[in-house]
């Protein structure tokens, strides 16, 4: 073939998406070629070691006391968020307090604090508690995971797993009166419910972290982060802070 004719029929190969050249000579792929046999290898089957977040062996159940908590999460090798996050967001607040909220994961201004809801959610956050005269004093706050998703996305059914016993065990070692749920992914990973936030919240619930430990008043009501997306749902949130206070009267 004449070099003058070559670019144009390079020029279809690179639009019909041929950009690699296989061989330096064409084959004939339709040829039936005898099949190369593969004697397969014997391998000794090893079983795998429980991983550290599997229930059975997680960190979280052998802590006594809230600082033992601390350190084990701090040593916890088994979410990758802890390698992007600045620091373990363990919680803010009052541990001795009767109310105890459980959001999300950390958003930015907390992960570099290391402080649950200081950023945006947490200032809405406190001018709902404010509306019933709480401040945080008055209450305990912490998250499902503890370390802050990459660009604040939802955290991985993985890493909800790997973290769960360490919210369970913090619920237990503190055993407020009332369990608030912010948010969906707290509500559903604590009820261990498929159903959405809208039709959870406002309604007492019961949660036991444990089989032996007591059960806990409960109640899931929106993310303060939802609320700063969407304000026309504040006034359900409103009625659930009214609710929450009315309990919280009653229980002392």
């Amino acid at each position: 073939m004449k070099s003058d004719n070559l670019f144009p029929l390079l020029q279809w190969y690179h639009e019909m998406g041929v950009d690699v050249a296989i061989c330096d000579e064409p084959q004939n792929r339709f040829i039936v070629k005898e099949p190369i046999k593969i004697t397969p290898v014997k391998t000794e089957t090893t079983a795998m070691a429980p991983s550290p977040s599997s229930s059975a062996n997680h960190p979280a159940y052998s802590c006594q006391s809230l600082e033992e908590l601390r350190q084990a999460m701090m040593s916890f090798t088994g979410c990758a968020l802890k390698e992007t996050a600045m620091n373990l967001v363990f919680a803010d607040g009052n541990p001795k307090a009767d109310l105890m909220l459980v959001g999300e994961a950390p958003g930015a201004d907390e992960d570099r604090q290391g402080l649950a809801f200081v950023g945006q959610s947490g200032q809405l956050l406190d001018k709902v508690l404010g509306s019933i005269g709480l401040d945080r004093t008055k209450v305990y706050i912490s998250n499902i995971i503890p370390w802050r998703p990459p660009g604040n996305r939802p955290p991985t059914t993985a890493e909800v797993a790997a973290c769960q016993p360490f919210i369970e065990r913090h619920i237990e070692l503190v055993n407020p009166k009332i369990l608030v749920l912010l948010g969906g992914v707290a509500a559903k990973t604590l009820l261990g419910t498929a159903e959405g936030i809208v039709k959870l919240r406002g309604k007492w619930q019961s949660y036991q972290p444990t089989p032996t430990s007591p059960v806990i008043k409960t109640i899931a009501t929106f993310h303060p982060a939802y609320l700063l997306r969407s304000p026309g749902q504040k006034a359900m949130v409103w009625r659930d802070a009214l609710t929450i206070e009315k309990e919280l009267s009653s229980s002392r």
